[in-house]
C-alpha cells in the first residue's frame, strides 16, 4: 500500500478522540549545491563579519537629538557621556536609533512581500505551491539573495514563502533588542541593523520574483520598450486614474479593467513613485507621471479624476488636498486607509455612486474590485469636469498671492533646501515669474513653507502657476523595467568587473530629496555611463533621470543602451527590485569564480568587498527602507554614497586610511597578512555637492584585486573626475599606486613625477619604474579574503 501525504486530516478509528492533522508537507531539499555554513542566520550567526566591518569602518555618528525620550523614566540627557536611567550611552542611544529606521524599513518590503504573496492568491485563484518560479532560459541562479541566506533554491512561490517565514521570525527577534534594557552596545546595535539590512534585500526579492511570476512582468530582457515619463505625459482629453505607492496588484487590475473593456482611447492610467514603475512592466500603455519629490505638485496640479493609493510614500495628508480638489481617494491596503469607510463587501456599483456622490474616498481592500470602481468613477468625473485642465490659480489671483508677500522669510527657514521663495516673489510681483519656474524643480513639494506663511499663500499653487509650461510640456523616455540581471549577462561581464576593465557598477537608487533639483541624478548618470561603467536605477532615481534629454534631444535611456555590459543604463525597476542589483553581484562570485553561494554569506560578502567595484548611490534618500536597503548593500560588501540629507540618518561607515590594522588581509597566495591599499576606502559616506559625490563614487569602485590594466582604468577615471568637478588632484590618489603599471598611460610621466617631488617616492627614470613608496606591491596571484577561516582552508577561485 502507498501512503501519499498531503494537506487535510487523518482520523484513525481506534484511536478515540485522536486525529492527526497535516499542514505542509516539505519534501526532502534537492542537492543542487551543498550547504553552506549559514542557513538562515539568527541575529549572532554573522557577527564576526558585522565586526569585521565595523572595526575597519568605524561608524561615525551624528546624532540628531541627545536626548532619550522612549520610556517613562525619561527623558534622559545623554551629552558629555552621561548615561541615561537604563544605563544608554549616546552611542548606543544612536545605534539603537538607527536599529529602529532599519526595522522599519525592513517591516515595509516584507509586509509587502507578504501582502504581495496574499494578493496573488487570491487574483490568481491558485495556491503558492501552483505558480512555478520561472524567469526564463537565461536565468538559472532564479534567487540568488534567497540562495545565499537561505538555502533554499525556490521552484513555487510556496518556497519564497518559507524564506518569508524566515525574514519575518527574525525581524521580531531584532525588534524585541530594541525594548529598554535589552542591548547596551553601539557595535551590537550595528550588527542588528546589518541584519535587518540583508533580510531587507530577502525581502524585496521575494516580493518581486513573486510579482514576475505571477503578473508576467519582465524576465530580464534587455532592449525594453520605451515608458512615457513626465507631469505632462497624461492625456487630459482622457480619465485621468493616478495611483501612487509601491503595490501593484491593485494597479494591475485596473489595466485588466481597462483593457478588458476596450477603454484604451478613453482612460489615462499614470503613477507616482514605484506602483508605477511596477504598472509599467505589466501595462505598457500606463504612464510615469513623477517620482515621490513631486506628488504634491501633481495632486495640487489636479491632473487626476480619481486618486487610487496602495502602500508607501504616500503623503500623510493627501485626503487634506484632495478634498479640497474634490478628488476622491480609493485607499487599496490595509496600511493606508485614512479613516475612510471600508466598502470592500459593498458592490461596485454601489461604491461608484458613493464616491460620485461627493464623498472624499473609501477603502476597498479586494484588488479584483479597484478596476471597475476607478476606471468608472474617473469616465464619470471626466465628462463633468470638461476638456481641459489649467493651473488652480487665476491670474490675478498668483499676483494677487505675490504681492501679499512680507519677505518675512520663514518659508526658506522652513525649507529643507533653503531656497529663497521671498526673492521670488517679489519678481512675480514685478511680472517675473522665471525666479519661481525655476525654484519649482529644486522643491520637493514637502509644503512645509506653506505651514509657516504668516499669509497663508499658496506656495504649492504659486510654483505650478509659474512652471506650467514647463508642467504640460514634461515629457520623457524611461526604459521599462527589466527586472532581474541574467546569468548570461553575468558571464560576458563577470571577468571584465573583478579584473576592473569594466570600472564599476553604479547604482542609483532611492528617494528624489535631492539638494539641488532633479538634473543632478542625469549628471550623475551620464557621466559614469559615458566612461563604459554599467550604471543600474531603480525606483525615483530612475523616473528623475528621464525628464532631461542632451543636444540631439534623446534621454539617457535613449542615449544609451539597457544591457548588463559597460555603458548601459538599466531600469531594473522598482524598490523592491534593487534586490537584483545584490543579485548581480552575488551572480559574479557564482558564475565566474564558480563559489558556492548556497547559505554561504560571509565568503561571498568578502568576495564581494574585495573583488566586485560596486558603488550604490542614494542621493535623495529619504525614507527608513532607504536606510534598511543601503545598510544591506553595506552589509554584502557594496558601499554607497548619500546626498547631504542622509546625513541624517545619524551615522556613517568611514574608512581610516592612515591606520594599518584597519587594512590588514589575509593573501592565500603567499599565506601571509598584507596591508592594502584603502578600497574601497568608506562603506557608507555623505557627499555635501553633486561636484563632491562623483569622484567619491569613481573612488569607491577601487577593490584590492583590482588588475594593473583595471586599476589604471579607474584611476583614469578618478583623476579626470576630481579635475573635471573639484579643478584638483586627488589628494589621496597616489594611495591606490601598487606599481607604474597601474598609473594612466597619458599622464604616466606626470605622475611618476609628483610621486617623486610631492610624496617621497624613488622612481627609477632610465626604467621609468617606481622602486620605493607604494603601500604594496602589485602581484597578479594575490587572493586577498578578511575571514580567517577561508584563509586556512587554502586556494579559492578568483
Amino acid at each position: 500500500m502507498v501512503l501519499e501525504l498531503g494537506k487535510g486530516a487523518l482520523v484513525i478509528d481506534d484511536m478515540k478522540n485522536v486525529s492527526i492533522k497535516i499542514g505542509e508537507v516539505v519534501e526532502e531539499e534537492e542537492e543542487w549545491a551543498p550547504m553552506g555554513p549559514t542557513p538562515m542566520p539568527g541575529i549572532a550567526t554573522l557577527r564576526d563579519w558585522d565586526f569585521f566591518l565595523l572595526k575597519r569602518y568605524k561608524p561615525f555618528y551624528a546624532p540628531a537629538c541627545d536626548m532619550c525620550c522612549l520610556c517613562t523614566m525619561g527623558k534622559c540627557d545623554l551629552t558629555g557621556n552621561k548615561r541615561g536611567a537604563c544605563g544608554i550611552d549616546l552611542a548606543a542611544q544612536t545605534g539603537r536609533i538607527v536599529t529602529i529606521a532599519c526595522s522599519i524599513g525592513v517591516s515595509a518590503h516584507t509586509g509587502h512581500a507578504r501582502h504581495m504573496l496574499h494578493d496573488i492568491e487570491h487574483m490568481l485563484g491558485k495556491k503558492l505551491d501552483e505558480i512555478p518560479v520561472d524567469l526564463g532560459p537565461e536565468i538559472a541562479e532564479v534567487a540568488p539573495l534567497t540562495e545565499l541566506i537561505t538555502g533554499i533554491k525556490p521552484k513555487t512561490l510556496a518556497d519564497l514563502e518559507r524564506a518569508l517565514r524566515y525574514c519575518e521570525e527574525q525581524i521580531v527577534q531584532v525588534v524585541d533588542a530594541i525594548h529598554t534594557g535589552q542591548e547596551g552596545s553601539y557595535l551590537d546595535y550595528e550588527s542588528k541593523a546589518f541584519h535587518l539590512g540583508m533580510l531587507d534585500s530577502l525581502g524585496k526579492e521575494i516580493a518581486d520574483i513573486a510579482q514576475i511570476c505571477a503578473f508576467g512582468l519582465p524576465k530580464g530582457e534587455d532592449n525594453q520598450p520605451l515608458i512615457e515619463v513626465g507631469m505632462g505625459v497624461m492625456d487630459r482629453s482622457k480619465a485621468m486614474i493616478l495611483v501612487i505607492g509601491h503595490h501593484a496588484p491593485p494597479a494591475v487590475n485596473i489595466a485588466d479593467y481597462i483593457e478588458n473593456n476596450g477603454l484604451e482611447d478613453e482612460v489615462d492610467l499614470g503613477g507616482i513613485c514605484c506602483t508605477a514603475n511596477d504598472m509599467t512592466r505589466y501595462y505598457q500603455k500606463a504612464k510615469i507621471v513623477s517620482a515621490l519629490s513631486r506628488q504634491l505638485k501633481v495632486i495640487r496640479a489636479g491632473l487626476a479624476d480619481v486618486i487610487v493609493i496602495d502602500e508607501q510614500c504616500i503623503r500623510a495628508d493627501i485626503l487634506y488636498h484632495t478634498k479640497k480638489l474634490g478628488i476622491p481617494v480609493i485607499c487599496t491596503n490595509e496600511k493606508a486607509m485614512h479613516a475612510l469607510p471600508d466598502m470592500t463587501a459593498k458592490e461596485p456599483k454601489e461604491i461608484i455612486k458613493y464616491l460620485l456622490d461627493g464623498n472624499p474616498g473609501c477603502v476597498i481592500l479586494d484588488p479584483l474590485k479597484v478596476g471597475e470602481v476607478a476606471v468608472e468613477v474617473a469616465r464619470a468625473r471626466r465628462k463633468q469636469r470638461g476638456d481641459d485642465i489649467g493651473p488652480r490659480l487665476t491670474e490675478e489671483e498668483f499676483t494677487e498671492y505675490a504681492k501679499a508677500c512680507t519677505q518675512c522669510g520663514n518659508c526658506t527657514i522652513a525649507c529643507p533646501q533653503g531656497i529663497r521663495i521671498g526673492e521670488a516673489m517679489e519678481a512675480a510681483e514685478n511680472g517675473d515669474r522665471s525666479k519661481l519656474e525655476e525654484r519649482w524643480d529644486i522643491c520637493i513639494a514637502c509644503g512645509r513653507c506653506e505651514q509657516v506663511c504668516p499669509k497663508n499663500i499658496p506656495i504649492i499653487d504659486m510654483l505650478n502657476y509659474a512652471a506650467w509650461n514647463r508642467i504640460v510640456n514634461e515629457k520623457g523616455k524611461i526604459r521599462r523595467g527589466r527586472g532581474p540581471v541574467r546569468d548570461s549577462e553575468i558571464r560576458n561581464v563577470g571577468a571584465p568587473i573583478v579584473l576592473g576593465t569594466i570600472p564599476g557598477i553604479i547604482a542609483p537608487i532611492g528617494c528624489g530629496n535631492y539638494p539641488n533639483g532633479t538634473k543632478e541624478v542625469y549628471t550623475i548618470i551620464d557621466e559614469f555611463a559615458s566612461r563604459n561603467y554599467i550604471v543600474v536605477t531603480t525606483g525615483c532615481m530612475a523616473f528623475d533621470a528621464a525628464i532631461y534629454k542632451d543636444e540631439e534631444g534623446l534621454t539617457v535611456y535613449e542615449k544609451y543602451h539597457d544591457r548588463f555590459d559597460g555603458g548601459g543604463v538599466l531600469n531594473i525597476g522598482s524598490c523592491v527590485s534593487n534586490a537584483h542589483i545584490h543579485g548581480a553581484a552575488i551572480k559574479v562570485a557564482r558564475i565566474f569564480a564558480k563559489r558556492n553561494i548556497r547559505a554561504n554569506y560571509e565568503e561571498i560578502a568578502d568576495y564581494i568587498l574585495n573583488r566586485v567595484g560596486a558603488c550604490g548611490v542614494a542621493w535623495g534618500a529619504m525614507s527608513q527602507k532607504a536606510a534598511s536597503i543601503a545598510t544591506g548593500f553595506n552589509r554584502l560588501g557594496i558601499p554607497a554614497v548619500v546626498g547631504p540629507h542622509g546625513s541624517k540618518y545619524r551615522r556613517a561607515f568611514l574608512g581610516r586610511p592612515y591606520n594599518d590594522e584597519d587594512w590588514m588581509v589575509y593573501d592565500v597566495r603567499s599565506g601571509e597578512r598584507v596591508r592594502i591599499e584603502p578600497a574601497p576606502q568608506d562603506l557608507l559616506v555623505a557627499a555635501e555637492t553633486i561636484e563632491e559625490a562623483i569622484p567619491l563614487m569613481a573612488k569607491l569602485c577601487f577593490r584590492p584585486n583590482d588588475t594593473a590594466q583595471g586599476r589604471s582604468i579607474k584611476l583614469t577615471h578618478y583623476i579626470d573626475l576630481s579635475l573635471k568637478y573639484l579643478k584638483r588632484m586627488p589628494d589621496d590618489w597616489h594611495l591606490f599606486v601598487r606599481s607604474e603599471a597601474d598609473l594612466p598611460l597619458a599622464k604616466k610621466e606626470e605622475l611618476l613625477k609628483e610621486l617623486e617631488d610631492k610624496h617621497g617616492w624613488k622612481i627609477d627614470w632610465e626604467k621609468k619604474k617606481i622602486v620605493e613608496g607604494p603601500i604594496r606591491s602589485y602581484h597578479a596571484g594575490f587572493n586577498p579574503t578578511n575571514v580567517e577561516r577561508l584563509f586556512k582552508e587554502g586556494f579559492m577561485t578568483l
